[in-house]
């Protein structure tokens, strides 16, 4: 399992059918893989909402998400799994086929709700529009497999 964070000031997901907002809080770009586990899920729902990316009152990054009562946008992202060794167009094998990773991705925002966040997605599966305001720049990017972060 991949997942690419942004601290956000706000983000903002839309389509034909949806528009989700989120204010302070973190985008996660969410990728699932063939091998990705319900343990991946679990260990890196934690380490997400417990990570202390946000500014003290001292200015060091010493808040979690928790502690600052932020949102999540969470969009599924199989993009992530791309394979790009071979030619200009990239392979998409090692992605998790598409109706079980949207019952994984689902899983995983319960998971992240579990903890009180507020939890907003995108529309499994479809086009849409992200538009992102990056706080920082801060980007992460969180791997899991076997159920242990890598």
């Amino acid at each position: 399992m991949k997942i690419v964070l942004q601290r956000v000031k706000e983000a903002t997901v839309t389509n034909d059918s949806i528009k989700h907002s989120i204010g302070q809080g973190y985008c996660l770009l969410v990728g699932l893989g063939r091998d990705s586990t319900e343990a991946d899920i679990d260990v890196l729902a934690k380490k997400i909402v417990n990570a202390r990316l946000f500014s003290d009152d001292e200015g060091k990054m010493n808040l979690s998400l928790l502690d600052i009562g932020g949102q999540i946008l969470s969009i599924s992202q199989f993009t992530l799994y791309a394979d790009v060794r071979k030619g200009n167009r990239p392979g998409f094998t090692k992605s998790m086929p598409p109706e079980q990773a949207e019952q994984y991705f689902d899983k995983f925002n319960d998971v992240l709700r579990s903890y009180g966040v507020e939890v907003l997605t995108g529309e499994f599966g479809t086009d849409m529009l992200v538009d992102i305001s990056n706080d920082g720049p801060v980007t992460i990017i969180y791997e899991s497999q076997d159920g242990k972060v890598i």
